[in-house]
């Protein structure tokens, strides 16, 4: 089927739109806003292109607001580390869902395009993922020596959010922003321990769980609260010993796990780039495209129960 150059240039519009908008939602918010700086030129210096995007990231917010925890709320775009709101992040899916739509059927016809603008929101799903996952265990990694340092604070003489905020001053991201983020709020009036079960559940870190429980009881019951995290930090090192053993030993069985995810794939572009006859039936055919989407969902479950086996549970 051969398109017409009015439908290739309609295409090319209709990207460069979606690219304007991408922009204007990622980098807008990296600097300070006009209304901050001039606020009586505001009116004047907003484009039609901002004043849309500013009302459609607004309505969106309000959509969002009271439905509760989900795949974009504001807690969980928290716990991957981005300083946005949650239709911020909605209109990006959907511009760049649409950009992803129009580059398919610019190259392949209808059956692509909707095969990626299916791909587009589950890719960038999953890129929020993992952008959560590697943020968590980052500061899993900085428990620990956060404790070490809050144990010492102590045994020097300050008060609790005193060696918190010192904490906070000494870690590097993500535990300074979670330490930092709970002296704010303790200023403001919440309770401390309320801040600090909030930064437990954002981060799904049993350890720091265990440190706020025992944090908790102290303020009930008293006693040595320096001596407890030493205590609760015996604790969370031999845990971390052994999660370390067990990744050792489990080493070899994911590397071949990995091996056997990548080969197919590896394959495919292999035969795909020595000779397109083989993988033509794959991109042209609705079977094709059908057993790629399958290929892709029994690889990505394999690699889920893979991943769910070597994790250990205390």
């Amino acid at each position: 089927m051969e398109l017409s150059p009015l439908v290739f240039v309609g295409g090319l519009l209709l990207v460069y739109a979606a690219l304007a908008i991408v922009i204007v939602v990622v980098f807008a918010s990296r600097s300070v806003p006009l209304s901050r700086r001039r606020p009586e030129l505001q009116a004047n210096h907003n484009s039609g292109l901002t004043k849309l995007t500013d009302h459609a990231v607004t309505a969106l917010n309000q959509q969002l607001r009271g439905r509760g925890p989900g795949l974009l709320s504001r807690e969980r775009l928290d716990s991957a580390g981005l300083k946005k709101q949650p239709g911020d992040y909605l209109l990006f899916v959907g511009a760049a869902a649409f950009v992803a739509a129009v580059i398919g059927f610019l190259l392949g016809g209808l059956v692509p395009a909707l095969l990626l603008l299916l791909m587009a929101p589950v890719g960038l799903l999953l890129l929020l993922q993992v952008l959560v996952s590697r943020r968590r265990r980052k500061f899993a990694e900085q428990v620990p020596d956060a404790l070490q340092m809050l144990a010492g604070g102590l045994r020097a003489g300050h008060s609790l959010l005193r060696a918190v905020d010192a904490a906070a001053e000494e870690n590097e991201s993500p535990m300074k922003e979670e330490l930092s983020r709970v002296v704010n709020e303790t200023r403001i009036g919440r309770d401390l321990g309320e801040s600090l079960a909030d930064v437990a559940r954002r981060t799904a870190n049993e350890d720091f769980a265990s440190i706020t429980r025992a944090i908790e009881i102290h303020r009930e019951v008293g006693g040595d609260l320096a001596q407890v995290l030493d205590n609760v930090g015996e604790t969370i090192r031999d845990r971390t010993q052994l999660r370390g053993q067990v990744k050792a030993l489990s080493a070899e069985g994911r590397m071949s796990a990995l091996v056997l995810m990548a080969l197919p794939i590896v394959m495919f572009f292999g035969l795909t780039l020595f000779n397109p006859l083989y993988s033509k039936v794959f991109l042209t055919t609705f079977p094709g495209f059908l057993m790629i989407v399958t290929a892709v969902v029994l690889l990505a479950a394999g690699g889920f129960w893979l991943s769910r086996l070597i994790k250990p549970k205390f």
